[in-house]
């Protein structure tokens, strides 16, 4: 099993090639650096991101690609499940994740936002949040069939490409990450995605692609009041996952590295006891 070893997991999970890249590396550079096993998986294989090459010559470069990335932060690459924009919430790819998730034993999952301009990312983090939600059922075998697991699940949702919601609002996260020290590694992990930046940096400007994710960790970095970059982290309800309302790894693990927006904490509500 993957997840015996005796350092904790995280899973980043992901619709296509690069999105870990663009919002998530940061935050699993400085969880690699604290020890922890570091698990990278995107749904979709990339096949529609490009304009001039055919289906299979896209696919083979990307994963190509993916796999270089991955190495570059040091984690375990696992495969892509189906084509992009055929990210659909069925049985067969909940089933699919779902064996992934209880082969890796995560402790934290990193998703994307429940709310982005993009389906495949909407709905890749639905996928992710049932996967985990079933890592512990019985009657549920996975794709492959694989035996269920226990233990406390943390869930992070990264924020949205743009940050804001398809409605133009900005989002703020409860928790950000400072990664202005392994800023540079970050850099060179998206770098790997070669296709999408040559892409990128024709149709919209040279070195945008690059320039693009230090300009959003940039801006998070603003929102945070105290780091300069920065990735921000909105953590899912504990119901079905953990046993504690208060549990937060990437809090208690990073620690220095980690500022809680208190403004956000408490607009979430209290109940009566």
């Amino acid at each position: 099993m993957i997840g015996t070893d005796a350092a904790p997991a995280v899973l980043a999970l992901a619709a296509h090639p690069d999105d870990i890249e663009f919002m998530m590396a940061g935050t699993l550079f400085l969880l690699k650096e604290a020890g922890w096993n570091v698990h990278y998986m995107n749904i979709a294989n990339g096949k529609c991101g490009s304009a001039t090459e055919d289906s299979e010559t896209v696919i083979a470069r990307r994963r190509d690609e993916a796999v270089e990335a991955c190495e570059i932060l040091g984690a375990h690459f696992h495969e892509s499940q189906c084509d992009d924009l055929e990210v659909f919430y069925n049985s067969e790819l909940i089933g699919k994740v779902t064996s992934v998730v209880r082969r890796v034993q995560p402790r934290i999952v990193l998703l994307q936002s429940p709310s982005d301009y993009m389906e495949d990312h909407m709905i890749s983090a639905r996928i992710g949040v049932t996967a985990v939600f079933a890592r512990g059922m019985r009657n549920y075998p996975g794709i492959p069939p694989s035996p269920p697991i226990g233990g406390d699940v943390v869930i992070y949702h990264a924020l949205p490409y743009g940050l804001r919601t398809p409605l133009r609002r900005v989002i703020r996260p409860g928790l950000y990450v400072d990664i202005a020290s392994v800023l540079e590694k970050k850099r060179a992990m998206l770098a790997a995605h070669r296709s999408q930046r040559e892409w990128l940096d024709v149709s919209q400007g040279q070195d945008s692609y690059l320039h693009t994710m230090e300009l959003f960790a940039r801006q998070v970095g603003h929102m945070s009041g105290v780091f300069e970059y920065a990735e921000g982290w909105r953590r899912r309800l504990h119901l079905g996952f953990s046993e504690r309302h208060d549990d937060d790894p990437l809090r208690d693990v990073l620690a220095a590295a980690c500022r809680i927006d208190e403004a956000y904490e408490e607009d979430l509500g209290e109940l009566a006891e």
